[in-house]
């Protein structure tokens, strides 16, 4: 597989891009129509907790939902981050034999969880097995209660069972979605929809 795209055209606006993208599956009013319906939904769950809600999203293609999100949340909370890398083998552990979904955690929380309400808030879950891996490791922490929120859910290919996805945008497709977070090769992040990826693209 090569390591580039193909050359870029020089006009590099958005719509210069979109012959790079197959079809346009959420719009930017579509995904800001979502949003605020889940922050609806959101306030509205958790209007009684005070100030112990704590919602907090893993780097880095959840920035834009995560910061659209808490802002259609109209209740005090406190938000963060989490950043995360591919397990490690230690002690002349073979790759392969890594445990499923296990990563390690390179920026941790901040803000403390014990007793309080705590959202995860996910780009897309797939597996489900790296998310599972963090709602366990949260619990540990003993929070109030855990919940996650995810603006895409695919659950065609979900291995981890009993995730606590309790918001979840739109069903995703089984297509290599890219833009509003979404990448490939650490591009179309900012695009302000979500397109699928022509298949030759990544494929190359």
């Amino acid at each position: 597989m090569s390591n580039v795209l193909p050359p870029p055209p020089g006009d590099l606006s958005y719509s210069a891009l979109s012959p790079l993208i197959s079809k346009v599956l959420y719009s930017k009013e579509n995904i800001a129509s979502r949003v605020s319906e889940l922050g609806r939904q959101i306030t509205a769950d958790y209007a009684g907790v005070g100030r112990d809600l704590v919602v907090f999203g893993i780097l880095k293609g959840v920035l834009p939902f995560q910061a659209d999100l808490t802002r259609a949340i109209d209740l005090p909370l406190q938000t963060d981050v989490m950043t995360i890398s591919g397990y490690r083998p230690e002690n002349g552990q073979a790759p392969e034999r890594r445990p499923p979904g296990v990563v390690r955690i390179t920026k941790d929380l901040d803000i403390p969880v014990s007793g309080r309400h705590v959202l995860i808030v996910e780009d897309m879950v797939d597996t489900g097995l790296t998310l599972n891996f963090i709602a366990r490791m949260i619990r540990q922490r003993q929070p109030a209660s855990l919940a996650i929120a995810t603006l895409f859910n695919r659950e065609a290919n979900r291995l981890a069972l009993n995730l606590p996805i309790r918001y979840s945008g739109f069903d995703a497709p089984d297509d290599f979605l890219v833009g509003y977070g979404l990448d490939y090769r650490e591009l179309f992040r900012n695009l302000p929809y979500v397109g699928i990826l022509k298949k030759e693209i990544y494929s190359l």
